[in-house]
């Protein structure tokens, strides 16, 4: 490699490095970084506007307007307390059911948004019951993970593969969701192996439970009727963008304008406050600093490099990146992670061809978003749900959480490994 390959691959490491330690917010370094490149020239001009993935940044901001607005309405706590209701007041059947609604609304909202909306209320829900809310705190927290991994909208790292890749909504849905379907029965069957001796409560404690009146946390009906309406067309947009010769990110879009149009269309300052914008200036820094390592040619030489260790084996390739993938995930930020990764596997398909390079995207669709569960810091709805935890008394600590993560991490990556070369390279479907 050159000088200049070493100064630019150097800078994004001491960044990288940086972020992953979370000393300073990722935003500033991830802006600072930005702002450094385009100081000494790594990347100048146009070509500084066109490294940001635009598609990534419409598509994250939209959802979250469109989560922020439903949220308003009460009606995720609705179908929460629903479900402990359905599961009639029994600790261990409202886990599994608590965990299989978190994965589902993982998979089309955004996974913190989830754990923001569902731990307090599973909170409450242990709390009534005088059990421990850790099991369920944890549960959620890797369930979130497990299920945004399902669909191109799920979780950031896909939404990133889907915008590079060209991979569509359906695609993700075709090829991620039956391995997803299987961690999961995967996950309840480690729930119950782990929780299910402090799952133990009186008749007593599960009708205090079946006294809640879920109907008093629906603040607006006809709020929620407009809200829940247009999720329902931009989701059937999504499966039908292909037809519609759409971005998913322009779907969103028009959905969250339609949605702030009908609910809010004197005054939106409250609501854009809901917007993480601290995250759409960490991404936008990011991809600049992604494309400075791929101007100065850094990604064309390590993508070599891995062509060289691997010998070009496709289906070696696959199962090496998914175990990369989720072993770095669970100890730094994955989002970093795969935004520095696809520059590389699109050099890699330079050599091997772009359709022999799907399986290579969905190892790292996998790796990146399941290796997450892994530790604590391995996925912001790890601390998000920990978070939530302090503040209600619960003290979870970085070993207490990762002892549960790890195991069953480790799980899901032989799973996916399996998964992924009996499907691609055995059946070849």
């Amino acid at each position: 490699m050159t000088g200049i390959m070493w100064t630019v691959l150097g800078l994004f490491a001491v960044m990288y490095v940086a972020i992953s330690t979370e000393k300073i917010n990722k935003t500033v370094l991830a802006l600072f970084g930005a702002g450094l490149f385009a100081l000494f020239h790594f990347l100048e001009g146009e070509k500084i506007f066109a490294s940001i993935d635009w598609n990534v940044i419409f598509l994250l901001v939209s959802m979250m307007i469109i989560v922020a607005i439903t949220k308003q309405t009460g009606v995720f706590q609705y179908v929460a307390i629903k479900m402990a209701k359905l599961a009639r007041g029994n600790p261990m059947t409202i886990l599994i059911l608590l965990s299989l609604v978190t994965a589902f609304f993982s998979a089309f909202l955004d996974n913190v948004t989830t754990v923001l909306i569902l731990v307090p209320v599973a909170i409450l829900i242990a709390n009534e019951l005088e059990i421990s809310p850790v099991p369920y705190i944890v549960s959620l927290a890797m369930a979130s993970n497990v299920g945004g991994t399902a669909t191109l909208i799920g979780d950031p790292p896909n939404i990133m593969i889907a915008s590079a890749s060209g991979l569509s909504f359906n695609s993700f849905l075709i090829h991620l969701t039956p391995v997803v379907l299987l961690l999961i029965v995967v996950l309840f069957v480690f729930q119950w192996m782990l929780f299910h001796k402090q799952m133990h409560v009186t008749n007593e404690k599960r009708a205090r439970i079946m006294s809640f009146d879920e109907k008093k946390v629906l603040t607006n009906p006809l709020l929620m009727a407009k809200s829940l309406s247009i999720l329902g067309l931009v989701i059937a947009g999504f499966f039908l963008h292909g037809i519609l010769n759409l971005e998913p990110s322009m779907i969103a879009l028009f959905g969250a304008s339609l949605l702030m149009l009908l609910a809010t269309p004197h005054e939106i300052d409250h609501l854009l406050h809901e917007v993480e914008w601290g995250t759409i200036l960490f991404f936008i820094g990011l991809f600049i600093l992604v494309g400075g390592l791929v101007e100065v040619g850094v990604m064309r030489v390590l993508a070599s490099r891995v062509i060289q260790l691997t010998h070009g084996d496709v289906p070696l390739t696959s199962l090496f990146l998914v175990w990369v993938s989720g072993v770095l995930s669970a100890v730094v930020d994955n989002i970093p992670y795969v935004a520095t990764m696809i520059p590389l596997i699109k050099e890699m398909g330079q050599t091997i061809g772009p359709d022999a390079l799907m399986p290579v995207w969905w190892s790292l669709a996998l790796g990146a978003c399941l290796g997450g569960n892994g530790t604590l810091v391995g996925a912001s709805a790890n601390v998000v749900s920990v978070g939530l935890a302090k503040k209600s008394g619960i003290h979870i600590s970085f070993w207490e959480f990762t002892k549960y993560g790890v195991l069953y991490t480790l799980t899901s990556l032989i799973i996916s490994s399996a998964y992924l070369y009996i499907r691609y390279f055995v059946l070849h479907i």
